[in-house]
C-alpha cells in the first residue's frame, strides 16, 4: 500500500472482445466521487452512494456458479467467473492461506487507484499501472513487477479491462485470505490513456498528519484511513529495512485478521514482525487512535469499515459510475472463521 513498502514476491468470443475494446476515453472529472453521485441515479449509482453513506453494506454474500450457458450480452459478469477461478489458483497457497501473489495484488489495487486526488484530471482506478506507461519503473511501485506480469497474463487470456482487473484482483485476494471481507465488486471502468500523476501515494516514513491530509484529498476520513491501513495485516516488507526483508507486518500474514492493530501498538514490538514507521505514527494519532483501538479484537467491525472504504478506493477517478455492473457473485466464498 505504501511507497517504498514492497510486498512479497514477487474476450473469449467476439462478443467479449467487443466489451473489452477499444479503450473507452475517460473524461477529465476532477472532484470527489460524491460530486458524481447527485441527482437522479441509476440503480447501480444509487447502490454505490448508499454504500459510501453507510446505508448499505460494502460486503455482499451473493454467490453463484457460472451458468452452463452464459451470454455476456445478458450478464456482463460471465468472463469474471473464469477470471476468478484463475486467480484462485494463483492466490491461494497450499496451506489454504493467501500467498505472496495475493499480498501483491492487494498492494497493486491500492497503487493503481491511489495515484489520484480531488484535483487530478486523470489517474485513479484506471489500470494504468498494468498498462504500458512505465509506472512499474517508479520507485514507489518497486516489487509490483511480478504481480503486474501475472495480471497482464490474465488480461491477455480473458481480454478484460485493465482498470477492472486491478481492482477485481484486490478484492479477490482479500477474500482469498481467511477472514477477509467479500467486498462489493464493480466492473465497467474505462482504461487509462496515459500514466497516473506522481506524488500521490503515501510514504512509509511520512507523518500521520501528512497521511491524513493526503487521504482527505482523495475523499477519505481519518476513520477510513485507519481501516484501510489494516490491509497491512497480510503484508510483508522488503525495502524499508533490507536487513529484515520479507518480515511480515503482523504475526499472521496469511490471514486477514485484526492482529495487526494490536501488534502495531505493542512496545516493544514482537521480534517476528516489522512495524512501519507510518503505521506506528498513525496508531497513536489523536484523530486515529480511538478507531484503531476499536478494531483490536473486533473482526466484523474492521471488515465492514474496510469494505466500505475500499469501495471508494476502487472507484477513485471513475467517471461512469452509473454505467457499472456489480459482479461480486463471481468472487470466492468468504471464510469467516478462517477455514
Amino acid at each position: 500500500m505504501f511507497r517504498k513498502f514492497v510486498l512479497a514476491l514477487p474476450l473469449l468470443s467476439v462478443v467479449y472482445l467487443a466489451i473489452a475494446s477499444p479503450v473507452k476515453q475517460r473524461s477529465p472529472a476532477p472532484g470527489l466521487i460524491d460530486d458524481l453521485l447527485k441527482g437522479v441515479l441509476s440503480p447501480i449509482g444509487q447502490l454505490i452512494k448508499d454504500i459510501l453513506n453507510g446505508i448499505t453494506s460494502g460486503q455482499s454474500g451473493e454467490l453463484s456458479s457460472k451458468p452452463l450457458i452464459c451470454l455476456p450480452s445478458l450478464d456482463e459478469c460471465c468472463v469474471w467467473w473464469d477470471v476468478s477461478a484463475d486467480l484462485t489458483s494463483r492466490f491461494k497457497g497450499p496451506d489454504s492461506q493467501c500467498n505472496d501473489n495475493a499480498r501483491a495484488a492487494v498492494r497493486m489495487g491500492f497503487h493503481d487507484a491511489g495515484s489520484w486526488d480531488k484535483n487530478s484530471l486523470n489517474g485513479g482506478a484506471d489500470g494504468s499501472l498494468l498498462m504500458d506507461f512505465g509506472e512499474q519503473d517508479r520507485p514507489e511501485n518497486n516489487g509490483l513487477q511480478s504481480i503486474r506480469n501475472i495480471l497482464r497474463t490474465v488480461q491477455a487470456k480473458y481480454k478484460v479491462g485493465y482498470a477492472d482487473l486491478a481492482q477485481y484482483a484486490h478484492n479477490h485476494a482479500t477474500v482469498t485470505c481467511p477472514k477477509g471481507p467479500r467486498i462489493r465488486t464493480f466492473i465497467g471502468r474505462k482504461d487509462a490513456t496515459k500514466a497516473a500523476p506522481t506524488g500521490l501515494l503515501p510514504d512509509t516514513r511520512d507523518s500521520a498528519d501528512n497521511l491524513i491530509t493526503l487521504f482527505q484529498n482523495k475523499g477519505f476520513s481519518a476513520h477510513d484511513l485507519a481501516a484501510l491501513v489494516g490491509a497491512h495485516s497480510s503484508a510483508k516488507q522488503r525495502f524499508v529495512d533490507p536487513s529484515k526483508a520479507n518480515f511480515p507486518l503482523d504475526t499472521t500474514p496469511g490471514v486477514w485478521d485484526v492482529n495487526f492493530y494490536n501488534e502495531t501498538l505493542e512496545n516493544p514490538p514482537d521480534s517476528r514482525i516489522f512495524v512501519l514507521p507510518s503505521d506506528k505514527a498513525l496508531s497513536t494519532h489523536p484523530k486515529i487512535t480511538d478507531e484503531w483501538n476499536a478494531f483490536v479484537g473486533n473482526q466484523p467491525h474492521w471488515n465492514e469499515d474496510y469494505a466500505k472504504a475500499y469501495v471508494r478506493m476502487s472507484l477513485l477517478g471513475v467517471d461512469n459510475l452509473d454505467d457499472l455492473s456489480e459482479c461480486t457473485k463471481t468472487l470466492p466464498v468468504a471464510r469467516v472463521n478462517g477455514v
